[in-house]
């Protein structure tokens, strides 16, 4: 097979190593790793199985490159991976061979090595120490601070102090900003008995993790999903989603459609009155990126195959009143879903 990468990740799924300036070039049993000299050392250090080509206008390089193996009838690329500029120059005079294949390497990724497992694994439970770690913070110091400083603190302690890099920006929402899924931190200040929303993880030799949990600031404050919250209406809606993670997770098994999936906790949260304010898909792939394959949706036909590894995030979202949302990540194993980090 003959494809052309350049993604980060997808680079580094291929050969352990990649930059932010490289192209990974695969012609049959020949591998080629293609960047500048700012990165020659370290390429040549650690990209394996490849022969390092180093050359300031690395396009004009790839280019050269295929116009040398005239052999080449199909060339596969992901057409998210480039600009039209550099497709257009990295083609030139052998646009009849490309073929596209969107989430060409993600499709590869979709079902995860052991090794990968352990490292996803090992990112969850790093990220939920931090979570319990953060949170057990709040009732000591953080209650009257706003959601702007909350995100920072919240970015120093999952990353234990920058030891780990981080899988995104955390959201930390309080109240009524929790009702937006991907919420940007306010000036709103947090006060007892509020709901904070915390969605975060970090990455652990680049693999990363995704929790999200729903809390009630009181003096039993812990990130377990068993929440008590003081508005019987929150608590109701709180029991829901619970309710629809809960089960999504315990019915999973082998073999099963994503969209399957997906119906198990939607049908809870639709049941309830509440459908139209789960505005997402249930759940998404993880990995080397943060958002993979396979898709948990209404409109995913995939099927849900041991070694997958992906969220289960369902969620309710009541604009101007507050949000909830509980996240984990599982891995298929035997069977069944198993929730890495417990």
């Amino acid at each position: 097979m003959n494809y052309i990468l350049k993604n980060e990740n997808a680079i580094y799924y291929e050969c352990g190593y990649s930059c932010d300036n490289a192209i990974f070039l695969r012609l049959g049993s020949e591998a080629f790793f293609i960047t500048d000299g700012r990165y020659e050392i370290e390429a040549k250090e650690y990209a394996q199985n490849t022969t390092v080509l180093v050359d300031r206008d690395i396009i004009k390089a790839a280019n050269e490159l295929l116009k040398s193996s005239k052999s080449i009838q199909k060339l596969i690329f992901d057409p998210h991976e480039w600009s039209v500029a550099d497709f257009s120059k990295l083609s030139a005079g052998y646009n009849d061979i490309f073929h596209q294949d969107p989430d060409f390497s993600r499709k590869k990724r979709i079902v995860k090595t052991g090794q990968e497992i352990d490292k996803l694994s090992q990112a969850a439970k790093l990220g939920a120490n931090a979570f319990d770690n953060f949170i057990s913070k709040i009732d000591v110091d953080l209650i009257g601070l706003d959601e702007l400083t909350l995100t920072y603190l919240a970015k120093e302690q999952l990353s234990y102090s920058g030891l780990y890099e981080l899988s995104f920006d955390p959201i930390v929402a309080i109240n009524s900003n929790a009702a937006k899924p991907h919420a940007r931190p306010t000036n709103d200040v947090l006060k007892y008995k509020d709901l904070l929303l915390i969605d975060a993880g970090l990455k652990f030799e680049r693999y990363c993790s995704d929790r999200t949990r729903t809390i009630c600031i009181n003096d039993q404050m812990q990130s377990s999903t068993n929440q008590q919250f003081n508005s019987a209406k929150l608590q109701r809606l709180y029991d829901i989603v619970r309710n629809a993670h809960d089960e999504a997770i315990s019915q999973l098994r082998s073999g099963m459609k994503a969209f399957e999936v997906d119906a198990i906790a939607r049908d809870i949260i639709t049941r309830s009155g509440h459908g139209e304010y789960f505005v997402h898909s249930t759940g998404h792939g993880v990995g080397l990126d943060i958002h993979e394959l396979p898709v948990i949706s209404s409109k995913s036909d995939v099927i849900i195959e041991d070694g997958m590894v992906f969220t289960i995030e369902p969620g309710i979202y009541l604009p101007g009143e507050f949000g909830v949302r509980i996240e984990d990540t599982v891995v298929m194993k035997d069977g069944k879903a198993e929730i890495l980090g417990a």
